[in-house]
């Protein structure tokens, strides 16, 4: 399981990844930079310009690495991958659970309301670490409407309602989001959510992390056997993992908000690492980028008690864990799909 956590991060523009033996080798103008065995690593994913090898391609098929190909920004262009491998009865079930709007209502309604739970607590803890931030009161407000939103939600029955549920959560999260801010607010606001492009850097910030946990929840689903691509809450669409996008959801707030707001509170990143395109669209810069990726990189590596399975974990594996839980309600030897709740 540890070498899951093991992805390689490419965003030096220009930059060369070939094969030698059964190692990874990445040059940047004729200069070698990094070598690693292929069996250490489970995941590279490239930002920009960066080329590949054909040698290195099926080099890593054949190992059951990943390769993902994302533009500068973040923004998914392409995965190469080999072929693909798990349990077909398992994917039947998924399949057949995804079609039923009512066997979908139940797993979404259980992953949303990780999601809320997962909101509510990072709202508690801010007030918490922060009891004389601005807008308190509005933000113990908004905790109490999640409250009465988790207990409506265990009350419906059908998927449109559970959607609706979380849009109306989502809201209510996302309008106090601008108080948990309490550092460089001249740099870093929030006035609703803005995405493909973002429009400030907050949004840029956000935008980029939510990627990285695609990635990695793609590659949990793939690991146990489901299909990413196959989802409960999030339905069909060509080319969207809407199954990595329902097991990223209890982990939005947890994971991906909170080491935005670390970031930003801790002045790691700072106004002047973003930039403004012509279009308005706003960039983080390469530094800012490295930054942001050491920093996920670290949280990911950091031990938390899992709620369900009561063991501690790497943040890093949850995904994974989750993906196997899924998995076992799939096959029916879960009763339920018990989502991850932060305490």
């Amino acid at each position: 399981m540890k070498r899951l956590l093991n992805t390689l991060y490419v965003t030096t523009q220009g930059a060369y990844l070939n094969k030698e033996g059964e190692a990874i080798v990445v040059s940047v103008e004729h200069e070698v930079r990094l070598r690693l065995p292929v069996h250490t690593v489970s995941g590279i994913v490239c930002f920009g310009n960066i080329m590949i090898s054909p040698f290195l391609l099926g080099h890593c098929a054949e190992n059951h690495v990943t390769i993902t190909h994302l533009t500068e920004n973040g923004r998914f262009l392409a995965r190469v991958e080999g072929p693909v491998s798990g349990n077909i009865l398992l994917r039947r079930e998924q399949y057949r659970r995804s079609a039923d709007p009512d066997q979908s209502a139940g797993i979404a309604r259980a992953m949303v309301a990780g999601k809320l739970l997962n909101s509510r607590t990072v709202l508690q803890r801010a007030l918490r670490d922060h009891p004389d931030i601005p807008g308190g009161e509005k933000v113990e407000q908004s905790i109490l409407r999640l409250d009465r939103q988790v207990q409506a939600l265990q009350e419906s029955a059908s998927l449109d309602v559970v959607r609706g549920l979380e849009g109306d959560a989502s809201h209510t999260y996302f309008d106090v989001f601008d108080h948990l801010v309490t550092a460089q607010k001249e740099s870093f606001f929030f006035h609703g959510r803005s995405r493909r492009p973002p429009m400030d850097n907050l949004n840029a910030l956000l935008s980029f992390v939510y990627t990285l946990m695609v990635h990695d929840a793609r590659s949990a689903c793939e690991g146990v056997g489901l299909d990413p691509q196959a989802g409960f809450l999030h339905r069909d669409r060509p080319g969207r993992p809407s199954l990595a996008l329902d097991l990223m959801e209890e982990f939005r707030s947890f994971l991906g908000d909170r080491l935005a707001l670390t970031l930003i509170n801790l002045r790691q990143v700072q106004g002047k690492g973003f930039k403004t395109t012509e279009s308005g669209a706003v960039e983080m810069t390469d530094d800012t980028r490295k930054e942001l990726l050491v920093a996920y990189q670290k949280r990911k590596q950091e031990p938390i008690e899992h709620p369900f399975i009561n063991e501690k974990v790497e943040i890093g594996l949850l995904f994974h864990v989750q993906a196997l839980l899924l998995a076992r309600h799939i096959r029916g030897d879960l009763d339920g799909y018990p989502p991850f709740i932060w305490k």
